[in-house]
């Protein structure tokens, strides 16, 4: 049995994982999966390279192909005498309802999350021939509804034929597509009385406890009829009281359903347990969103390897990001998906076009949810959260799994608790820390000490924001010593792969202006080409175009160039098996994100080193917002923001002490000749390769174990001449 097997992951799962070489479950894995098996919503904290894709798409891949294999099979099975259930407690049928229409497991909670369509369902009981009956219906989310009564022949789109008496939250009674003002409008925390006079033949409503009268008189024809409890929404959300807790408005003469005579109490004869939920091409029962691209790209290439031994049915993924033709996704779409993996600005366009139906979604995954936040798509967010069916069609919670490296941040402890259900912690990191296999320095970029920079002006591309400044050698300006910066940080960059003999790294840059000056830097220092290059390198960043950006990760990770030079929108997205070194030409302004930039090393047990270059002096920087018409693009404005300008002075030393601050540690400095300090990582390992225990070997063991040995073998003497003491007097007091 695969290790996995044993958190009750399918044999086939099981196989493809020990195709792909997880022996065993990583920590994250081993406490998430049987939690999501479970049903429960999580959220997941862990490093980076933990495996946290693993820990949600495995038990999300199981639980759609069980689905989609029950659906495609007919739904649940029929019983050996008779399809019909019969109910022994009042609650809406989980069969004699529409498709879209989501009943919680009590019965009690129904839900339809379609913006364009009414979705209707029944009771499983209802009442005849006497008596006079009462039930409430409470209004737990925004939408259009309507309540009310109707017959077993009735539509269950309430009150457009003969059938059906419905009440509607826009203050009219319908009946035989008849909408006449009646009460008054209802919404939000509103609680609806539906009273129903079999003695009578009158039907009426009330709202808060307040009655509106007579809204119908029930035709002769259909006196002998049943009577059921009938909803029906759109976008909505209500919960319903049939009697089983105390009814908050109950009118004097009335008696709850739950109190009606069995003998006149007829079960609803569609209630049967043969009906199944029809699967719909479009309505994918896992949504997945991802900060970027590559990230979505990489997601989706996982799901493809651990559903490969999964048949019949097979399960189908697709892949939505922008950059592709959008016309190609929609058709893939249309020919029936089971898991939509994403970015949010291609998913909200397939979801407002109709393209894509969130009425069977099962499950809701935010990856890096941090990052989706401080993207802006906390609203994006809301909106899909309040579309997806807070129950499956067939009564199941639909479960909502938040993951990241940085959990630990305000807004998605806030997200969380206004928008998942109960969710369990798996909690292995605590605050953001950096991992044991990560060796992380700081070099210190002080050109008041170091003149090399003199000699460097003019021949190393620089961002251009001292263009209009009087800068040069020999010149102790502010600005003059920022442009200092510029040139040194790549200068000690080069001096670094020299120095270490670095041959593969991702290197961070704050902006695209930075990469891109970089890149044309060291095309310029090549000498050979390929892999015979020291200095070959791609670009990836957001101005370059998705086919470039895609071609150039994957040169990179297939080892065809040696350097990645990046910003921090492509840092949630990368994940190179081994990656031995990491560079910052200039540390984030966001502490999260330098555990994630150096994260992107010391991945899967390898040792990694992470290199940041700090400038002792403050560094004017590009700073583009909504104020700047082009957005940075081709802007020349180095006037600081104060002064309606596109700059600021960007404060390292003060980001370098709030990351330390943050991860409760003191970052290792190197001089500028990139000596590693002596410590526990010199000379005792090589950087991209498994960490190995640098403990006792067997030929120093015994001089190694000898302190230890003789501090035990004293302790142990004290102890038993304590314990023989003790005895002693014990035995002493005894004699007299």
């Amino acid at each position: 049995m695969a290790a996995f097997e044993e958190f009750g992951v399918l044999p086939e799962i099981g196989k493809a994982v020990e195709e792909m070489e997880w022996m065993l479950p990583t920590d994250v894995q081993a406490e998430a999966v049987p939690l999501i098996l479970g049903g429960g919503d999580v959220l997941m904290a862990a490093e980076t390279g933990s495996g946290k894709t693993g820990a949600f798409c495995l038990p999300i891949i199981q639980i759609v192909w069980e689905t989609v294999k029950e659906l495609e099979g007919g739904g649940a099975p029929k019983s050996e005498n008779s399809n019909k259930i019969v109910s022994s407690v009042w609650e809406f049928s989980k069969t004699d309802r529409t498709n879209a229409m989501a009943i919680s497991s009590d019965g009690l909670m129904c839900q339809a999350r379609e913006f364009k369509e009414w979705h209707g369902c029944r009771a499983t009981k209802g009442v005849h021939t006497s008596g006079k009956y009462y039930f409430e219906a409470k209004i737990s989310d925004e939408g259009l509804c309507r309540v009310g009564w109707s017959t077993i022949q009735a539509s269950l789109d309430l009150g457009t034929d003969k059938f059906g008496f419905g009440f509607g939250g826009t203050g009219k009674k319908s009946n035989n597509k008849q909408f006449d003002n009646y009460g008054e409008a209802f919404g939000k925390n509103d609680i609806i009385g539906c009273q129903l006079d079999l003695d009578s033949l009158k039907i009426s409503f009330s709202k808060n406890g307040v009655e509106f009268g007579t809204a119908f008189t029930i035709p002769q024809q259909l006196q002998r009829s049943t009577f059921f409890p009938t909803v029906c929404l759109k976008n909505a959300e209500l919960t319903f009281n049939f009697g089983s807790k105390p009814l908050k408005y109950k009118p004097k003469g009335y008696s709850a359903l739950t109190e009606a005579d069995p003998s006149k109490v007829h079960n609803n004869e569609k209630n049967t347990a043969t009906r199944s939920m029809k699967k719909a091409n479009n309505a994918p029962q896992a949504i997945i969103i991802e900060p970027s691209r590559e990230l979505a790209e990489q997601t989706f290439q996982q799901i493809s390897k651990f559903k490969k031994y999964l048949e019949e049915p097979k399960i189908k993924e697709v892949l939505v990001i922008g950059g592709v033709n959008i016309k190609e996704q929609m058709s893939i779409i249309q020919s029936g998906i089971d898991i939509v993996v994403g970015t949010p600005g291609r998913l909200e366009d397939l979801i407002n076009g109709g393209y894509l139906s969130l009425s069977q979604c099962r499950f809701f995954v935010l990856d890096e949810a941090d990052g989706l936040l401080k993207q802006g798509y906390k609203n994006f967010i809301n909106k899909l959260h309040g579309q997806i069916p807070k129950f499956t069609p067939d009564g199941k919670r639909m479960q909502m799994i938040v993951c990241s490296a940085t959990l630990h941040d305000f807004e998605v402890k806030k997200m969380a608790n206004e928008l998942m259900h109960f969710p369990t912690w798996v909690d292995l990191k605590g605050e953001d820390s950096v991992p044991e296999t990560v060796h992380h320095v700081v070099v210190k970029v002080d050109p008041q000490k170091d003149i090399c920079w003199e000699k460097l002006l003019g021949r190393v591309p620089t961002d251009g924001v001292h263009s209009n400044d009087n800068i040069g050698p020999g010149k102790r300006s502010a600005e003059s010593l920022s442009e200092a910066v510029k040139v040194m940080k790549i200068d000690y960059a080069v001096r670094a792969i020299k120095k270490h003999n670095i041959d593969r790294a991702i290197i961070f840059c704050r902006t695209k202006v930075d990469c891109d000056n970089l890149e044309r830097y060291f095309k310029g220092l090549a000498r050979g080409f390929g892999k015979d290059n020291p200095y070959s390198c791609v670009c990836l960043h957001g101005d370059r175009k998705p086919q470039e950006r895609k071609s150039n990760y994957e040169s990179f990770k297939q080892g065809h160039v040696k350097f990645l030079i990046c910003t921090d929108v492509a840092a949630r997205g990368i994940d190179v098996g081994g990656l031995p070194f990491m560079l910052n030409i200039t540390l984030p302004d966001d502490k999260a994100n330098y555990v994630h930039r150096i994260g992107r090393v010391g991945r899967a047990d390898r040792m990694g080193l992470a290199i940041s270059f700090v400038s002792s002096v403050p560094e004017k920087v590009w700073f583009h917002g909504e104020w700047c018409p082009s957005r940075g693009r081709n802007c020349h404005n180095t006037n600081l923001t104060d002064r309606g300008g596109c700059c600021i002075w960007y404060n390292e030393p003060q980001y370098l002490a709030d990351i330390e601050d943050h991860l409760n540690i003191t970052i290792d400095q190197v001089d500028p000749e990139l000596e590693i300090p002596k410590n526990e990582f010199d000379g005792k390992v090589t950087y991209g390769q498994k960490r190995v225990n640098t403990g006792s070997t067997y030929k120093d063991h015994v001089s190694q174990m000898a302190p230890a040995v003789a501090e035990l073998s004293k302790l142990e003497s004290v102890a038993q001449l304590n314990f023989l003491k003790r005895h002693f007097n014990t035995a002493v007091k005894a004699g007299k």
